[in-house]
């Protein structure tokens, strides 16, 4: 049997297996990995363990012990009240604000994962202040992320633009990212109203109308029913209206020193990454570690912060994957397909491709292996370089909202532990469904008409 066929099976049978029992699906991709590579590949420990990916270990480390520590010492907290300042009783266009506010880092320039470390634990956090559905924070988050992911500024779009012109085949920069942008702010209006976001402009109505607004960052109004409202609740008079009175919060303290240090910690990490391009992962484990010798007191114990299960997740299943593509499982399929002399279909099949791997390797990487792939039927003119790259470009990254890209691992690393789990089967169905979808839609969009 084929090793590629066999390494397929094993990756199915990692996510059954961790699916219908409590055991951690990178232990069981860790496994996969030793057996397929020492008793099928002829593979030694060490070249087994090749693909382990250290730069995303020390990245996942390093971001959950720094945010671990600010959500120890109050730092998060504090900076919620400014953010609930800011916005004051509008939970409607919370989930709107967080998409923005993810797009900003990638349309500058940064890579998607240093965007997302910094501002994901802090996006999460005011998404449960507003009582918003948690879901939809985290996919507004990773999305907001992804619609500036071909900003001309953005490696990503350098990396299309090289490839392309290596092959005397060209995109516009405008083409390229308002492409993605435009399909990813049309999967924020679908996860916006899929996740509540009817309720949410509903109270904002209601509040609106008459209800009680909460005072500015002393606790958020949530509207109830329109029913008799009980003790301590306001109701406006002719439609019943009932909205419950803000829970009451501990009244403000001032900035602590060990909180100001640390803001101007995180304030430096973010600086560093993002204007810099200096490694995150070190960065950030670099600063708390400095923290944590600084404050001791303050920050007991918030080194379990660090979720090692996440971690152990992330790197098992991208080490099996990253095996199967040392073994040419995907360039093996990406060359059959290339190889069908059916343009459309060719089409079709090569941004699949792009999705389900990508959904488990690097959006990168994959980028600069499959656009040469569709060179050949490119320069036949029978599909639009453009309609092609576009969609090809979007396949491959919108699924980085799947746990296990870069952007979801610390994405679902900042939930709370006990909501970990049902987030981590919101964003492996969401990331299955862009899979499947994101080749059908852009075929549907870009490639058939540029064919006709």
């Amino acid at each position: 049997m084929s090793i590629h066929v066999i390494a397929v099976v094993a990756l199915v049978l990692i996510f059954v297996i961790g699916t219908l029992r409590p055991v951690n699906i990178g232990a069981l991709a860790l496994i996969a990995t030793f057996l397929v590579g020492t008793l099928v590949a002829g593979e030694s420990v060490k070249e087994v363990l090749a693909g382990f990916p250290p730069d995303l270990f020390v990245l996942l480390v390093g971001v959950t012990y720094l945010f671990g520590l600010a959500a120890v010492n109050g730092t998060i907290e504090w900076l919620i009240d400014r953010a609930v300042d800011l916005l004051g009783n509008r939970p409607a266009i919370v989930p709107w604000m967080i998409f923005v506010f993810s797009a900003v880092p990638t349309t500058a320039g940064a890579l998607g994962p240093a965007g997302v470390a910094m501002l994901a634990p802090l996006c999460l956090r005011l998404g449960a202040r507003y009582g918003i559905d948690r879901r939809m924070t985290a996919l507004m988050v990773m999305h907001g992320s992804a619609a500036g992911n071909f900003s001309p500024l953005n490696g990503l779009a350098i990396i299309v633009r090289q490839s392309l012109a290596a092959n005397d085949l060209s995109i516009s920069s405008a083409t390229l990212f308002f492409g993605n942008l435009a399909y990813n702010v049309g999967l924020a209006v679908v996860i916006y109203f899929a996740f509540g976001g009817l309720k949410l402009i509903r109270g904002d109505q209601r509040t609106t109308d008459g209800g009680a607004a909460a005072p500015r960052g002393r606790g958020i109004t949530v509207p109830v029913a329109p029913e008799p409202g009980p003790a301590g609740s306001t109701a406006r008079t002719g439609t019943t209206v009932a909205v419950e009175a803000p829970a009451p919060t501990p009244a403000r303290t001032r900035l602590r020193l060990d909180q100001a240090i640390t803001l101007a910690v995180i304030v430096a990490v973010a600086v560093g990454a993002l204007v810099f391009e200096l490694e995150i992962g070190f960065l950030a484990l670099i600063a708390a570690a400095l923290l944590h010798a600084l404050f001791p007191a303050r920050f007991k114990e918030a080194d379990r912060r660090i979720v090692w299960s996440v971690v152990l997740l992330i790197c098992g299943v991208v080490t099996f994957v990253a095996a199967m593509q040392r073994y040419g499982t995907v360039d093996a399929i990406g060359h059959g397909i290339a190889g069908l002399g059916a343009p459309l279909l060719t089409a079709f099949l090569l941004c699949l491709v792009a999705a389900v791997t990508s959904a488990f390797a690097s959006s990168a990487g994959l980028l600069g292996v499959l656009i040469p792939l569709a060179v050949p039927f490119l320069v036949q003119g029978q599909i639009g370089t453009a309609a092609m790259i576009v969609a090809l470009t979007v396949s491959a990254t919108v699924v980085d909202s799947t746990p296990f890209s870069s952007v979801g691992a610390l994405t679902l690393a900042n939930a709370p532990e006990d909501q970990r789990q049902s987030l981590f089967r919101t964003m492996l169905a969401w990331g299955i469904g862009m899979a499947v979808t994101a080749p059908i839609i852009t075929w549907l969009l870009f490639i058939l008409p540029s064919s006709l």
